[in-house]
């Protein structure tokens, strides 16, 4: 069986060609290769009060829009 170009593929294509294969161990780390490379992580920094309203409420846009982002 002829495996499928990874690198050719959109992270989109990709993610949907691991979840579509979840034991193809080889489009499994290309994809988390992939995440790794594009950086796109939202973090929340360590010393953030979440005992802030307004704070913790930013986060979660963020959060929000990363997802928002990775969907299109």
């Amino acid at each position: 069986m002829n495996k499928p170009n990874f690198a050719a593929m959109s992270q989109k294509e990709l993610r949907q060609y691991v979840m579509a294969h979840r034991e193809d161990d080889e489009a499994f780390y290309a994809y988390v290769d992939r995440v790794d490379a594009e950086g796109d992580w939202t973090e929340m920094p360590a010393d953030a009060d979440l005992d802030s309203h307004a704070e913790f409420q930013s986060w979660l846009r963020k959060i929000s829009q990363s997802w928002n982002n990775r969907a299109s």
